[in-house]
């Protein structure tokens, strides 16, 4: 059986259904393609058949990924001030829309089309050359290359939407907009490049990502952190003012929508019904869990009072912690990935009082050190035997040691990159117009300020 690493998920060719194009074709295929990377099915006198099995999996799983979106707005919708509410959910919302049009324009050739390393190409602009029939060109699968596409759409909308928790209640909306589009063309797809693509740079190093753990959310954190320190703090953060969240019932509520899309946002990443796509979907649940716990009992042993809040952000930690690791590890694992990433994210949201940025949602402490951290956790506990794939990388890497090191490597490289290239587009930005609303507006609040609506009308 070939196993087959493709960005930054598993394919397993062996999984492939023997219907398709017969058992002695199949097993010819294996034969001449063993140690190659890429196959054309034509070649061989077949038409490319879909698995209706795993492509059904995968569209189901895409459907979760996005349904995080809007989940990830009424989580942060509720944490902020009454008169920002609006504003702060349609920084999500938002992005269904504009990144859905960036992705197919330019953002999936960048992160997916033929790359030497660092960059993609643009043979996929426009969506030319995505067939909803035959797999994607560089890897092929057993879903159809439009398929893969959507499901990497949804992963590219939600994560400018995490940085929007950074910048809550004081950015005008156009420079908003003109920040994610620029991002997700040059700091986003570049990344997803190096991590992901076949010819991915980090890809070749034997590096481990299963679900995003650096593209995602050590991506979005280091870039919420450039964003805090450019933008500076709120007035009321300035005053001392207390800054009581509006509802932390949709709070609660988004969080556990979170954990639900968040199944699919990890199992869904094995781009098959599959093995690996019950152990990821195991790990997921069960790290979210230990998030959650270890959160808890932080917050238990710090203030004596355990809080719904540390409920919610615990889950999400864990969440994070088990992305990059999610078919990589075993289930014992996953439950002291998730205790100590909830442990250490609890811990490290106090950063922003410490080092004097006002990171409004805790983007910075929860995806940013949880990504980093889930992302060195990956390396100390992947197994061979719960995915061959670790094998290769730990061959590649020349042992436990040397695969951290890439780990590390990853985690660094992302996360300047992530932090220069936004703090630069940020600059540009407020030098061609302005990124923070006035005194007045933020006074005001923005739902009233720059969209002329309220969240509550009571």
């Amino acid at each position: 059986m070939v196993a087959q690493r493709f960005s930054g998920f598993v394919y397993n060719k062996g999984a492939a259904r023997a219907r398709h194009v017969g058992e002695v074709t199949m097993l010819l295929k294996r034969a001449l393609t063993a140690g190659l990377f890429l196959y054309a099915p034509a070649c061989f006198g077949q038409d490319f058949v879909p698995d209706k099995g795993d492509s059904v999996w995968v569209a189901l799983c895409s459907v979760l990924v996005l349904l995080m979106t809007p989940a990830l707005a009424l989580f942060y919708g509720g944490m902020v001030r009454r008169r920002n509410v609006l504003s702060t959910m349609l920084h999500s919302i938002v992005m269904m829309g504009v990144v859905t049009l960036v992705w197919l324009v330019v953002g999936y050739s960048i992160a997916f089309g033929k790359s030497g390393g660092w960059f993609g190409s643009f043979e996929f602009v426009m969506g030319g050359g995505v067939s909803m029939k035959e797999p994607y060109l560089h890897a092929p699968g057993t879903i159809p290359a439009g398929l893969f596409m959507l499901f990497q759409m949804m992963f590219a909308i939600i994560t400018p939407a995490l940085i929007s928790g950074a910048i809550a209640e004081r950015m005008r909306f156009g420079s908003y907009l003109v920040f994610t589009i620029v991002w997700s063309v040059l700091i986003y797809a570049p990344i997803a490049c190096w991590v992901w693509n076949p010819g991915g740079w980090l890809f070749g190093k034997g590096a481990l990502d299963f679900a995003g753990g650096t593209v995602v959310h050590l991506a979005s954190g280091a870039s919420a952190l450039a964003a805090s320190f450019l933008l500076g703090k709120r007035l009321a953060v300035k005053h001392k003012e207390p800054i009581m969240p509006n509802n932390l019932t949709t709070t609660v509520l988004g969080a556990g929508l979170l954990w639900v899309g968040w199944i699919g946002f990890n199992a869904g990443s094995s781009l098959a019904m599959n093995d690996l796509a019950l152990q990821a979907f195991a790990t997921t649940q069960i790290a979210a869990a230990g998030g959650m716990l270890g959160w808890l009992l932080c917050e238990q042993l710090r203030f004596g009072k355990p809080t719904a809040l540390g409920a919610a952000s615990g889950m999400v930690a864990g969440l994070v912690g088990i992305t990059p690791a999610a078919a990589f590890v075993s289930l014992p694992s996953a439950i002291i990935i998730g205790v100590i990433v909830g442990i250490v994210c609890c811990l490290a949201i106090e950063m922003k009082h410490k080092v004097a940025y006002d990171d409004a949602l805790d983007v910075v402490g929860v995806h940013g050190v949880g990504g980093a951290l889930g992302a060195v956790l990956t390396g100390v506990f992947a197994s061979s035997e719960v995915n061959s794939v670790v094998a290769d990388s730990l061959k590649t890497n020349g042992g436990r040691v040397g695969l951290i090191l890439t780990q590390v490597t990853g985690i660094v490289v992302v996360g300047l990159f992530a932090f220069a290239g936004t703090f630069l587009i940020l600059k540009v930005i407020d030098l061609l117009g302005r990124l923070r609303v006035t005194e007045d507006e933020e006074v005001q609040g923005l739902d009233l300020a720059l969209h002329g609506e309220s969240g509550y009308n009571l």
